[in-house]
């Protein structure tokens, strides 16, 4: 199976450099139909650090400031990758003053001069989608000052990578990459001369993925929240692309954005970001309410399922869920062993989170984010509700997938007067120990607490036959499990009562308090918070609430509450987390 995966890959890559070198041949695309308006979003800080030649891509800082984008030795496929995106380039655009548009030109040339016959890792469908969409966003910013020469050299390497990408965006993978590389083709289908007739084949195409990828409750194969994001921000694009060129917008692209909307606003916390499921992040700051408002879908947020996730939010709380099976097959590669964890934030302060995707920091922080342990839920000591395969090469890398996940997740939702309680079960412990796990959270009206119970029960006969012979493997001395709460590092969290509590003050004033009620332990130890705009994983804290499951049915209650003394508004104008950049 690695052996084909891995023939596969090579003839992808085969097939993609082959057309990158013909399409270098062909003729070349002679301007601009109608003037480009920026839509990508950048960063004034990252901006002003790629000119002082501080390059952080994929977690990787190289300092050269005497040295080119192109001159610099990638230390990782990832930092080559997002450098041939020319994503950089919103940054510089957004300093936007002449030494940023030096900058963006040199190394614009420069790409065009080492990489535009076909060479480099640029060459891929998707990268070469997401590198067009930038160089049309930012053509007025790139072009001024530049020589007759250089602009032909620009609009001859922008030409090539339309046909290239006409030729190979179907050998993309289904999902985010097919959906960048089909919006790159249509913008530059629209926006160059001689280019128009690529727009077409593409627009019928995006239709068709819209309609095969994103489902009649607006989620995606992934659960990938931030994902799901990307694919509704490149929907967005392409819709206004064509809208303004007085083209028709297909109804099932139409139709993906306005069951996409409601969806993302059930994923956003009361502080705007973005639930951490499944390798996504919290989303750049502004750009989900930026997407939300380009959309000009007003529905509200889902009151379901929302891409297999359940929302609580009461006054100026939001809890959310992970309440649905884990992706699997190929939509698994990033996937986390996540059912029934849940993230907590009040007002704009997140409390409980989970550790998040470590990819950005190398393969053994991507498989320890994935963990059970590394979420906020109940877990078996040693093992993970979902289990991860043997990696795989698959698409030009190596890729490990979820083999063993939870074959059956049980919700049931209540709303009332007193507040909303989820009641949901899986039984990813069953084969190896006979074991359910069954949740319980509760949010009060007010929002000001979570009333929450975790059980291991073994139900059937046949359940209860598997539970005593993992009792009878560890000498009838019980089966470990710990309950996890991540902490954001903001968090600053003490013992309290004699072990018996934690206080955990949020940096709003707000203090919350947990306590439990059962047979069980409670600590509070390290944990990490992964983010890929950090140079490395910032240290938390985690509340552990240990105990031994030793019958058919262990029970342990917890809540999680505003102290007494907290009021339920607080002016909380203090600046929120920023990403970590050299200084």
């Amino acid at each position: 199976m690695v052996h084909q995966d891995g023939f596969s890959g090579f003839r992808t890559r085969f097939a993609n450099r082959f057309q990158a070198k013909r399409a270098a041949r062909a003729r070349p695309a002679t301007g601009f139909v109608s003037q480009p308006e920026p839509r990508t979003i950048g960063a004034f800080a990252r901006g002003k650090q790629l000119i002082a030649g501080n390059y952080l891509f994929a977690g990787h800082l190289v300092n050269a400031p005497d040295k080119g984008l192109w001159d610099v030795t990638p230390p990782s496929q990832g930092f080559s990758e997002e450098t041939q995106g020319f994503v950089w380039l919103d940054d510089l655009a957004s300093v936007g003053d002449g030494e940023a548009r030096r900058r963006a030109q040199v190394w614009l040339l420069g790409w065009i001069k080492r990489y535009g016959k076909g060479d480099g890792d640029g060459w891929t469908p998707d990268l070469t989608g997401r590198r067009l969409i930038r160089w049309i966003n930012h053509a007025i910013f790139l072009m001024a000052g530049m020589t007759p020469d250089e602009s032909r050299a620009f609009f001859r390497s922008l030409g090539q990578q339309t046909i290239f990408l006409s030729r190979r965006w179907h050998a993309a993978t289904p999902g985010l990459p097919r959906f960048e590389a089909l919006t790159g083709l249509i913008y530059a289908g629209l926006g160059l001369e001689g280019m128009e007739r690529h727009v077409g084949p593409a627009v019928k195409a995006l239709a068709r993925e819209c309609a095969d990828q994103i489902d009649a409750e607006g989620g995606i194969p992934t659960r990938n929240p931030e994902e799901l994001l990307d694919v509704f921000t490149l929907l967005n694009w392409a819709a206004q692309a064509l809208s303004e060129s007085g083209r028709q917008v297909a109804p099932a692209h139409m139709g993906a954005i306005e069951r996409i909307a409601p969806t993302l606003r059930a994923l956003r916390h009361a502080d705007g970001g973005l639930a951490r499921f499944h390798g996504g992040g919290r989303g750049l700051e502004g750009r989900l309410d930026h997407a939300l408002a380009t959309s000009g879908v007003r529905a509200g947020p889902s009151t379901g399922l929302a891409m297999g996730y359940t929302r609580l939010s009461a006054g100026r709380t939001s809890l959310i869920m992970d309440t649905a099976r884990p992706p699997t097959g190929l939509a698994s590669a990033n996937a986390h062993a996540s059912t029934l964890a849940f993230e907590l934030t009040s007002g704009r302060r997140p409390l409980i989170v989970n550790c998040g995707s470590g990819a950005h920091f190398g393969a053994d922080w991507h498989k320890a984010g994935r963990a059970t342990p590394s979420h906020s839920v109940l877990g078996l000591a040693g093992l993970s509700s979902s289990r991860l395969g043997a990696a795989q090469n698959y698409g030009g890398g190596a890729k490990v997938f979820l083999t063993s996940t939870p074959a059956k997740v049980h919700l049931q939702r209540q709303d009332d007067a007193n507040g909303a309680v989820i009641v949901a079960a899986h039984d990813g412990y069953i084969n190896s120990h006979g074991l359910t796990h069954m949740r319980q959270i509760e949010l009060s009206q007010n929002g000001r607490g979570v009333s929450g119970e975790d059980t291991l029960a073994a139900v059937s006969d046949a359940d209860q036959a598997r539970f005593d012979r993992a009792m009878d493997q560890v000498a009838l001395q019980g089966i470990p499990f710990h309950i996890r709460f991540h902490l954001h590092p903001d968090v600053d969290a003490t013992l309290d009562l004699g072990g018996t509590a934690v206080s955990m003050a949020l940096r709003s004033g707000e203090i919350w308090v947990f306590r439990f009620e059962g047979r069980g332990e409670l600590t509070l130890e390290g944990s990490v918070y992964l983010e890929k705009t950090r140079l490395k994983p910032r240290k938390s804290k985690q509340v552990v609430l240990s105990g031994v499951a030793m019958d058919y049915a262990t029970r342990i209650r917890w809540t999680l509450a505003k102290a007494q003394e907290t009021p339920s508004v607080l002016r909380d104008l203090e600046r929120g987390d920023t990403a970590e950049l050299p200084s």
